[in-house]
């Protein structure tokens, strides 16, 4: 099996062959779910600004994408950078993928300047994980658009997690949070 490569791409600069293999990846995952893949409305989540991507080969084996997006908490203006389309194949699951994606990401986030936290909603099930790659869990009434293009409220209980890029972890306001617009 070849070696394995990371990289990171801003979305505007995914070629023809990136999109294809990420489209790959993520159908393999998600199409029974949710139908076929689309990088500029991915399941009905926000679209991502930059895609961290490991890689085997040609074949992209591992994705963490971020939306760089100002969110309201508790009435104060906070830079974020928005993660989802967190995913290691089924094929390239062996130790350390995930998190190395993971630092790799946190990475881009750093040298994008202006970024005050990383920002992410996940399932209890997988919290553990970010948790242990240095992410924090904070409880609030979410605010955002739904998948189906309905404004939604969430009420405190669902991981929220946020990690320190530009600010400190007691940085975090108090308080609501408005996502102005879907999750990522």
């Amino acid at each position: 099996m070849s070696e394995m490569s990371v990289r990171s791409i801003a979305h505007g600069d995914l070629s023809d062959a990136d999109l294809e293999s990420l489209g790959c990846l993520f159908d393999d995952e998600y199409f029974s779910q949710h139908g076929e893949w689309d990088p500029d409305h991915p399941y009905g989540y926000a679209p991502h600004d930059v895609h961290v991507v490991a890689q085997r080969g040609r074949h992209v084996v591992a994705h963490v994408g971020w939306g760089r997006r100002s969110i309201a908490v508790g009435g104060t203006d906070v830079e974020v950078a928005g993660v989802g389309g967190v995913l290691v194949s089924h094929r390239a699951r062996v130790a350390g993928v995930g998190r190395m994606l993971m630092e790799h990401a946190a990475s881009t986030m750093r040298t994008a300047g202006g970024i005050e936290f990383g920002y992410l909603g996940c399932r209890e099930a997988v919290a553990p994980f970010y948790e242990a790659c240095g992410w924090h869990r904070v409880s609030a009434v979410e605010h955002f658009i739904g998948r189906d293009g309905a404004p939604a409220v969430q009420p405190p209980g669902p991981p929220i997690l946020i990690q320190p890029v530009s600010r400190t972890l007691d940085a975090w306001p108090a308080g609501n949070i408005d996502l102005r617009g879907r999750a990522w």
